[in-house]
């Protein structure tokens, strides 16, 4: 391969030299001799094709007439300098679509069935003067330049068709505008403020140049390139071009790494001039990170262009692919001296080119194309010579003898695509509607004149209209081609037609393939104009068939947002980690987002993960232990409470209130079961339940501990001879105690749900990635009303046992309660601040801790001792044992 490359860079550099020693040879000449190397022509206007209309009725002949646009250096009348034109060979298709959609009209016996069609077609040149001279010698006699003068009826001219580029465009229609004839331009038109006052005949075969800047910024950001390099042609369109893109571009958020201004091709010692000149600042700008090129020019602009390409690596290194982007000015067209240039530089392009189809019978058309099929016409010596490198003028004696002669049955498929396409290219397409459109409006003429004839009005001989006439028919038309398109104009006298997106592939050959790969219609709704087909696009070799990048930095990778660089565009930029809990979930955000309430950064925040359901369940650790430590601690209290009951007649179960040891244990016993309510995931019932429950029944055993309490207070006082509590001494106080205690918390919780009751809620954003599911209190305040009404008991309870701990008792009753209560008060002071301080399923599992550890403490403290005597010492639970304890004590 490396080779391979080498011979053809070798080849390159060859050819590029023999066309500057041509060149330089040439403008040698012409200073040598005092000659003018500007295009000159002494002739009304050379290269001219001209057919006559048959004369089928009356003495009508109306002439359509097209300016080609082929650059040609031609020679003074009196100096041989060059004896053969240099020509875009690719332009002669122009010629041929107009001639094919004049035979098909002429054919057709449903359009002007008694009129033919005619028409002549004259060279521009490219230049102003030029064009002036072929315009003008329209309105002039045959063969003679005497504008403004007709001396025959035979050849009346309706309509212009042409230019190809918008200076050649406006050029005639500065003419066309002064006679009022219609002017069909099948290239670009420059909008100019006030063109429809200026020049009201004038009809745009393809739409307007600002639909293809739109469609430009929508197919950057369809790919999302924001970064791009501008060349436009140096002169008065280029800074047109720019000062409309540019802001558009910056409103799009679309910024230029470059622009370079292309030389506007000129004369021979301008083009060598202006050429070195901008080849230095083209070589700059290409070593710039831009890949995605956006180019604004003509044809000739495109010559221009592939000589710098060429030129550019021998000055510097190879200039790497790019994506080169043009509008439908552009056409991919070669001079015969160029056609042996590598173009693969441009190969995977894409532009914007007018609408076409192929027109049936067209390709069969120009397969019978030969030299000698039309007397008059100017154009395909010329053609013939320069796409298959032979001459014609072997009997003339012209033939140089190293030069092939051309036999004339040459094929022209075997012509490489930059010299002539076989497919009907958007131009000639154009050309071809405008031929339509022109015939149609005759034909609608022709019907209205028929009919007023045959109504008797005035009566008005067609073969004396002029050619301002044709417009009110030409304004309206609406008709369909024979490929199915319709050819109609919009009120500013352009085409309502479209743009094929269009993928260029280049070969070593010469050869082109254009791939549609997408359509840009201007009429479409607003954001759906353009349609692109990313599987169908080849880019350039060098990007591996993968989509360009063009950015000004690398992408900020997601986890990233950007911040903009001081002193630079604002399409450059750096990348900065997103803050903590904000996220970037694609490429370029412009800042990080915080995740919806369910979802958490990732660490690399990156993406935004689901939040995991907390709360305590049964069947994780922590729940599985707290549900075997209630069901313990329960399973314990009912075999305390079975002793009780079995062992009732003894003096250490008849002690102190049966049915208060019964309450208490009970109580107890749904103290532990109430954890259970605690653990799983809260419900509305639940979460009703838990709290209420577990205040009501620890408030009733805390009233019967109280009670316990009070009854051996009093029982000692009551022994004191005459005292007076002997008559509180009994059951009545004990339940009378145990039911205002319980009542009182009753009340409270009553007063809680009719005001603000506990529910189910969550809680997003204590715990990073998790969702807390919890009841919530409703009021805080009563929550903790019903958690200081049970402490005030608590309190009371250690108060009155404390200051009986040493009153004489034969089971140390007073003491125990002591213990308990100071258990439970330390239990349930160090809950709260704990309480306080956790989150989640923790806080919950600390509620149910304090419980179990609170209620294991009143069922070990008081009741431990009893049963230690009740089941392993019964010789100390009788009568005389407690006797004889109590007499000690005394």
């Amino acid at each position: 391969m490396e080779i391979c490359v080498g011979k053809r860079s070798f080849v390159n550099g060859i050819i590029l030299v023999l066309m500057l020693i041509l060149i330089l040879l040439c403008h040698s000449v012409c200073k040598t001799h005092s000659i003018n190397c500007s295009i000159y022509d002494p002739l009304p206007v050379p290269h001219e094709y001209y057919q006559p209309g048959d004369l089928v009725i009356g003495e009508i002949v109306s002439q359509v007439v097209i300016m080609s646009d082929k650059l040609t250096f031609t020679k003074p009348p009196t100096e041989t300098l060059i004896d053969e034109p240099v020509s875009l060979p690719k332009n002669y298709q122009h010629v041929l679509a107009l001639a094919f959609a004049v035979k098909e009209i002429n054919e057709n016996p449903n359009i002007l069935s008694n009129i033919s069609l005619g028409f002549r077609i004259l060279n521009s040149y490219y230049t102003a003067k030029m064009t002036y001279k072929a315009t003008l010698s329209l309105l002039s006699v045959q063969q003679t330049f005497v504008p403004n003068f007709k001396c025959h009826t035979q050849n009346n001219l309706i309509a212009l068709i042409g230019g190809c580029i918008s200076e050649v465009s406006a050029n005639m229609a500065i003419v066309s505008a002064i006679h009022k004839t219609p002017q069909l331009t099948y290239g670009s038109f420059l909008p100019v403020q006030g063109t429809k006052r200026l020049f009201p005949f004038l009809y745009q075969m393809v739409p307007s140049e600002s639909h293809q800047h739109k469609g430009l910024v929508q197919l950057l950001q369809h790919f999302k390139w924001t970064w791009i390099g501008l060349l436009a042609v140096d002169d008065d369109k280029g800074d047109r071009f720019l000062q409309t893109i540019v802001p558009l571009l910056s409103q799009n958020y679309v910024c230029y790494d470059f622009i370079v201004r292309i030389p506007k091709w000129g004369f021979v010692d301008e083009l060598l001039e202006l050429g070195f000149e901008s080849l230095k600042s083209f070589i700059i700008a290409f070593g710039r990170k831009a890949n995605v090129v956006f180019i604004y020019g003509e044809p000739p602009s495109f010559m221009i262009l592939r000589i710098m390409l060429l030129t550019a690596p021998y000055y510097s290194s190879p200039i790497q692919g790019r994506v080169w982007l043009v509008t439908s000015h552009w056409d991919f067209a070669s001079q015969s001296l160029q056609k042996q240039l590598d173009i693969q530089t441009f190969h995977g392009s894409m532009t914007f080119t007018v609408h076409s189809n192929q027109l049936v019978g067209f390709h069969d058309f120009i397969q019978m194309i030969r030299p000698s099929w039309a007397q008059r016409d100017g154009f395909i010596e010329d053609f013939w010579e320069q796409s298959f490198s032979c001459s014609l003028k072997m009997s003339k004696g012209q033939k140089e003898e190293k030069e092939e002669s051309c036999t004339g049955e040459e094929k022209l498929e075997s012509i490489p695509g930059l010299l002539f396409e076989m497919k009907m290219t958007g131009h000639s397409y154009s050309v071809c509607n405008a031929v339509y459109a022109v015939a149609h409006a005759l034909n609608a003429m022709y019907k209205s004149h028929s009919k007023h004839r045959r109504q008797g009005g005035d009566r008005l001989a067609f073969q004396n209209i002029e050619s301002w006439q044709v417009h009110p028919f030409l304004k309206d038309i609406a008709i369909n081609n024979s490929a199915g398109d319709t050819v109609r104009f919009d009120e500013n006298g352009e085409q309502v037609t479209g743009f094929d997106v269009t993928n260029w592939l280049m070969f070593a050959n010469g050869s082109l393939v254009r791939v549609k790969v997408g359509r840009l219609e201007p009429q479409a709704p607003l954001g759906k104009e353009l349609t692109i087909h990313d599987d169908r696009i080849v880019w350039h070799p060098s990007f591996n068939q993968v989509l360009p990048v063009s950015l000004c930095n690398d992408y900020c990778h997601p986890g990233y947002s950007k911040k903009k660089k001081e002193g630079e565009k604002f399409c450059c930029y750096d990348c900065v980690l997103c803050p903590e809990g904000t996220v970037s979930l694609q490429k370029d955000m412009d800042a990080c987002t915080k995740c919806p309430e369910d979802q958490y950064p990732s660490k690399d925040h990156s993406q935004c993960i689901p939040k995991v359901l907390c709360f305590l369940s049964y069947t994780e650790n922590l729940g599985i232990i707290l549900v075997t430590l209630a069901i313990f601690f329960s399973f314990i209290t009912m075999l305390v409470l079975r002793s009780f009951m079995k062992h009732r007649d003894t003096p250490i179960a008849k002690a102190n209130n049966q049915t208060l040891t019964y309450s208490l244990l009970i109580s107890l016993l749904l103290c532990f079961l109430s954890t259970l309510l605690f653990i799983g995931q809260p419900g509305e019932e639940t979460c009703l339940l838990r709290q209420m429950v577990f205040g009501i029944v620890f408030s009733v055993a805390l009233s019967c501990v109280l009670a316990k309490t009070v009854t051996v207070v009093l029982a000692f006082m009551a022994t004191k001879p005459g005292s007076g509590m002997r008559k509180w001494v009994g059951k009545r106080l004990a339940k009378s105690i145990v039911l205002i205690c319980t009542f009182i918390q009753a009340g409270i919780c009553i007063l809680w749900l009719s005001t603000s009751p506990p529910f189910p809620g969550s809680d997003m954003h204590s715990l990073n990635g998790e969702i807390i599911l919890e009841c919530n209190e409703g009021s805080a305040t009563m929550f903790y009303c019903v958690l200081g009404y049970m402490g005030s008991l608590a309190v009371i309870s250690f108060i009155v046992a404390f200051s009986a701990r040493k009153l004489p008792d034969s089971f140390n009753e007073a003491k125990f309660i002591t213990f308990s209560m100071l258990v439970f008060c330390s239990v349930w002071l160090s809950f709260v601040p704990t309480y306080m301080s956790t989150k989640g399923k923790y806080m919950v599992a600390v509620e149910i801790f304090s419980i179990l550890c609170s209620s294991a403490g009143l069922l070990g403290c008081i009741f431990f001792p009893k049963c230690y005597i009740i089941l392993f010492r019964p010789d100390l639970n009788s009568r005389e044992q407690i006797m004889a304890r109590k007499s000690e004590r005394m």
